[in-house]
C-alpha cells in the first residue's frame, strides 16, 4: 500500500514540475481507476476462481480440441470484460501453457488465440482495458450504453476467432490427461467481486480516487498478499501513457478529423494502434475530439494485430516465450480480416 501511495506522490510531483504546454497533465482519475481494478483483479486471481474455470473447461471438453480451445477463449474473453485484459493474460496464458504440455495443442497457436480473445473480450466493457476506461470517463458515457454498442462488434470478432479454431481443429481429439481440482477462496472472491461493483459505481460518479482508497484499505485488512503482489511497474507504464498529448497531436493532425467519416476514424485508430499501441493512440485521438464510438472500435480492434498494438500482447508473448514470428503468423491475418468485416458492419449499422 505504501508503494502505491508513494508512486502517486512521485507522479504528482513530476506532473507539477512539467511545463503545461509541453506534456500537459497525467489523468489521475483514470490512473486511480486502473489501480483499483488491478488490485481487484489480483484478488480474484488469488481466489482461484479463474483456475477453477480453466479446470472445468478441460473437464467438459470431452477430448475435443475445438471444444477445449473454443471454451477457453470464450471464458478468457468474458473474464477480460470484468478484470481487464492484462490481468486475464496472466491467468489464461499459464493455463494454456499447462494444457499444451499435457496435450497435443500447439503452444504458439493456443497462446496467440488466448491473447486475441482477451483483447476482444475487454472491448465489451468500459472497465475491460485502459483505453476503454479513458474513453468511458472522457466522454461521460453510461456503462450499459457503452456495453450495448460495443457488443455486436465484439461478437463479430469472437465469431471470427471461433471460425478460425474450427477450421484448424475440426475432427481432432486430445490426449487423455488429468488436472487436479482447484479450491476457491470464497471470501476473497466475494470481497473482490463486491469491490469491482463499487469501483464501477464510483467511477461513474467521478470518484475513482475514493474507490482506490477504499479498495486499498479493505484489501489491506482482508488479504494483504494482494497488495504486496501489486504490479507497481505496470502502473508506472500506464502513468506514462496517460499523459495528455494534446499539443503534440494538434501539431501533427490539426483539423484532420473534423470532416472525416466514422469508417475512416475506425481504420486510422486501428492502424495508429499498431504503431504506438492502443492506449497512447486513444489519448492522442481523444484530444482531437473525434467521436467516441469509431475510436473505441478502432483502438480495441487495433490491439489484435501487431505485438505493439496492446500491452497485453507484450505480456502474453513474454510469459509464454513464443516467438514474434509465431505470434504474428496468427494475429496479423486475423486483424486484417477482422478490420475488413468491422468496417463493413459499421457501414450496415
Amino acid at each position: 500500500m505504501s508503494l502505491l501511495v508513494l508512486l502517486f506522490l512521485l507522479l504528482s510531483i513530476l506532473d507539477h514540475s512539467l511545463p503545461r504546454k509541453s506534456l500537459g497533465f497525467i489523468d489521475y482519475e483514470s490512473l486511480a481507476m486502473i489501480s483499483s481494478l488491478l488490485i481487484v483483479s489480483r484478488g480474484m486471481e488469488l481466489s482461484g476462481i479463474f483456475s477453477r474455470f480453466a479446470h472445468k473447461t478441460v473437464m467438459i471438453s470431452g477430448g475435443s480440441k475445438f471444444r477445449l480451445l473454443s471454451t477457453m477463449i470464450i471464458v478468457a474473453a468474458l473474464s477480460s470484460a470484468f478484470v481487464m485484459n492484462d490481468t486475464a493474460i496472466f491467468i489464461f496464458i499459464p493455463a494454456m501453457m499447462a494444457i499444451s504440455r499435457i496435450s497435443e495443442i500447439d503452444l504458439p497457436e493456443a497462446v496467440t488465440l488466448a491473447i486475441i480473445s482477451s483483447n476482444i473480450g475487454s472491448a465489451i466493457s468500459p472497465i475491460g482495458n485502459p483505453q476503454n476506461i479513458i474513453i468511458w470517463r472522457s466522454y461521460n458515457l453510461q456503462f450499459l450504453k457503452f456495453t450495448g454498442l460495443m457488443s455486436p462488434y465484439a461478437i463479430l470478432w469472437l465469431s471470427l476467432l471461433l471460425a478460425f479454431i474450427w477450421i484448424k481443429t475440426r475432427n481432432k481429439n486430445l490426449k487423455t490427461f488429468q488436472i487436479p481440482k482447484i479450491e476457491i477462496r470464497k471470501g476473497l472472491f466475494y470481497i473482490s467481486a463486491s469491490l469491482l461493483i463499487v469501483n464501477v459505481l464510483l467511477g461513474e460518479l467521478g470518484l475513482s480516487f475514493a474507490g482506490l482508497v477504499l479498495t486499498t484499505v479493505i484489501m489491506a485488512i482482508a488479504e494483504l498478499g494482494v497488495l504486496l503482489s501489486f504490479d507497481v511497474a505496470l502502473l508506472a507504464i500506464f502513468a506514462l501513457i496517460f499523459i495528455d498529448f494534446n499539443e503534440i497531436s494538434s501539431l501533427f493532425f490539426g483539423k484532420f478529423f473534423l470532416e472525416t467519416s466514422l469508417q475512416k476514424i475506425l481504420i486510422f485508430s486501428a492502424i495508429l494502434s499498431q504503431l504506438v499501441s492502443n492506449v497512447p493512440a486513444t489519448v492522442v485521438l481523444i484530444s482531437q475530439n473525434v467521436p467516441w464510438f469509431p475510436l473505441a472500435i478502432g483502438v480495441n480492434l487495433g490491439g489484435t494485430g501487431m505485438i505493439t498494438g496492446s500491452l497485453a500482447n507484450f505480456i502474453g508473448v513474454r510469459i509464454s516465450g513464443i516467438s514474434l514470428k509465431d505470434f504474428h503468423r496468427y494475429s496479423l491475418p486475423y486483424f486484417l480480416i477482422a478490420l475488413f468485416l468491422t468496417v463493413a458492419l459499421m457501414a450496415i449499422l
